[in-house]
């Protein structure tokens, strides 16, 4: 397994490696520039702030140095946020995103894991409609148009929850929900699937014929098995959610990580663009890492070479 690890830490830090490269090469084909929306800037200040920043240079000089520093662990200094380093605005803000992700990642595997192990069990039943219907609509509806309709709905009208910040327990509720509906749905559809295979399989019809009974037989000896499936799927999830969910974030105006990546594109704030796009690489590599891992021990079936 030691082995194993080394092989996909390396294979991790070229995957980061491209990544980082194809973000500052892309992002400096955009036209415009950091300072052009400032206002009342004459081209001479124009070209003094270039030239304290570096962005006078040619554009592989800028690249070479913006590597040198990554591979020191320096991320440069944000350009609209003055006097404060890319490290440490990610520092401040993910603990925000991460918080708010892991909650919503654990009420979407609380909901949808249980949910899809149901919907298998009482297969071609009401129930099983009825969850495919809503796991079906969960998916379909954009995060967007929960998070609009809860804000007039709750927040608005009923005024029931507070709309903006992470300020007090009631204001996670409505991000929590836009945040954790589509992968609880998507969870409950993995779930409903990989249960129906294993459900087929000999060792569960052998242990209904031994008289188990069903909670322990479906809880117990299936879902160790269907589960894999959802392991894969919370990896990527885990590491997007606890980065920051952009749109979630900007709508109700939460300081995290994802906001600030949101408002540093029109601003044009390449350092923060890079420090954040290289930081959610990395942790995807990390967590899918955790999740190979993860699989030997909930299957000793699964080997890693």
């Amino acid at each position: 397994m030691v082995k194993y690890i080394i092989k996909r830490i390396f294979i991790g830090i070229i995957t980061a490696f491209i990544v980082a490269t194809l973000t500052f090469f892309i992002m400096n084909l955009v036209p415009g520039g950091p300072f052009l929306s400032e206002k009342a800037v004459t081209p001479q200040a124009q070209q003094a702030m270039e030239a304290k920043y570096g962005l006078d240079k040619p554009l592989f000089q800028q690249y070479l140095t913006y590597m040198g520093g990554l591979l020191h662990g320096d991320m440069g200094v944000s350009l609209k946020k003055r006097g404060f380093t890319v490290t440490e605005i990610i520092k401040n803000k993910f603990p925000v995103s991460a918080r708010l992700g892991g909650i919503a990642v654990l009420v979407a595997v609380l909901i949808g894991v249980p949910l899809g192990s149901v919907a298998a069990y009482r297969r071609g039943k009401t129930v099983d409609n009825i969850i495919i219907v809503f796991s079906t609509g969960g998916i379909a509806i954009p995060s967007f148009l929960t998070s609009t309709l809860m804000m007039y709905i709750l927040s608005v009208k009923l005024k029931l929850l507070p709309s903006l910040g992470l300020d007090s327990p009631k204001s996670y509720i409505m991000p929590v929900i836009a945040l954790s509906l589509y992968p609880a749905c998507y969870i409950a559809r993995l779930m409903r699937s990989s249960m129906l295979d294993v459900i087929g399989q000999d060792y569960m019809r052998t242990a209904r014929a031994k008289g188990v009974s069903v909670f322990k037989s479906i809880f117990k000896h299936a879902l160790r098995n269907a589960i894999l499936p959802v392991v894969t799927y919370l990896g990527p999830l885990l590491a997007s959610l606890m980065t920051g969910s952009f749109i979630i974030e900007k709508i109700f105006t939460i300081p995290g990580l994802g906001h600030e990546f949101v408002s540093a594109i029109p601003s044009r704030d390449y350092p923060l663009i890079m420090g954040t796009t290289i930081f959610l690489a990395c942790f995807i590599i990390i967590m899918n890492v955790i999740v190979d891992i993860a699989y030997a021990f909930i299957d000793p079936r699964i080997k890693l070479k």
